[in-house]
């Protein structure tokens, strides 16, 4: 793999880089995602879960709230 010619260690070299297997996966991630590649990721995917549960439980909140909402009406209207 080159990097505009350059050779990978002599990036790595210049960048400061111990670990050329590094810069190498830090390129892939690159051309298969664009800058999103290069974002930190750990530890997002526990807040995701979070929030799709309290979009779940608040759904099912409000579907209860409807449902209730119809039975009253019902009632009423008897």
């Amino acid at each position: 793999m080159r990097l505009q010619g350059i050779p990978k260690a002599k990036v790595a070299k210049e960048l400061g880089i111990h670990d050329v297997g590094r810069l190498k996966v830090w390129v892939r991630k690159y051309r298969e995602h664009g800058e999103f590649g290069l974002m930190e990721h750990r530890g997002r995917r526990k807040e995701y879960k979070d929030l799709e549960r309290e979009v779940k439980k608040l759904r099912l909140e409000n579907d209860v709230l409807k449902k209730w909402l119809e039975i009253l009406a019902r009632e009423g209207k008897s």
